[in-house]
């Protein structure tokens, strides 16, 4: 499994940052589904896209809004 870092991209209800995991052709999906719940749990992250290869190469884009923080002194 690769994974890319987030990179934040502007949309037009707000921003998002996104991440791209790559799931091999040998995970079993409960076991792909285990690690999205994951992510999604504790990371906070949502699906976005997913596409299946040729070859059962995964490729998921995972998105989160991202929240600023405003100094209140």
């Amino acid at each position: 499994m690769n994974e890319t870092p987030g990179r934040p991209r502007a949309l037009s209800r707000g921003q998002y940052e996104y991440r791209t995991m790559t799931i091999g052709p040998t995970v079993s999906p409960s076991d792909a589904r285990r690690l999205l719940t994951d992510e999604a749990e504790y990371g906070r992250w949502e699906l976005a896209r997913t596409r299946i290869f040729v070859g059962g190469l995964r490729e998921v884009v995972l998105r989160r809004r991202v929240i600023r923080v405003l100094s209140t002194l």
